[in-house]
């Protein structure tokens, strides 16, 4: 497993213990990130059909970092996580635009 990046600011690692013949199965860790963003990875992740796996854990509450890991059929694990970040952000993007379109209308109505 590799060292803690804490001085490089480095987000996201690959774990180095998984066998690089294996594109489809891989472990990330995200440091300094904890339940919030891997349950919403892994809520979006698992719902794709190429996806066998995805699951995330907390080696522990006062270790700052998530590990995600994820096991597929077909493409690259790596793809699949490119894909679960874009579309997760894609849905915060539209969750924060449809509620300040409501809290026009709200303050709106209010007046």
């Amino acid at each position: 497993m590799m060292t803690s990046d804490k001085g490089t600011g480095r987000r996201l690692v690959l774990l180095s213990g998984d066998d690089k013949s294996n594109e489809k199965c891989r472990t990330f860790v995200f440091h300094n990130e904890d339940h919030t963003l891997g349950n919403a990875l892994k809520s979006i992740i698992c719902r794709y059909p190429d996806v066998e796996l995805c699951a995330y854990s907390m080696p522990h509450p006062f270790e700052p970092k998530m590990l995600l890991r994820i096991q597929t059929y077909g493409p690259s694990a790596v793809d699949i996580l490119r894909r679960g970040l874009r579309d997760l952000e894609a849905i915060c993007d539209h969750t924060l635009s449809v509620y300040e379109e409501e809290l026009i209308q709200f303050k709106q109505a209010s007046m």
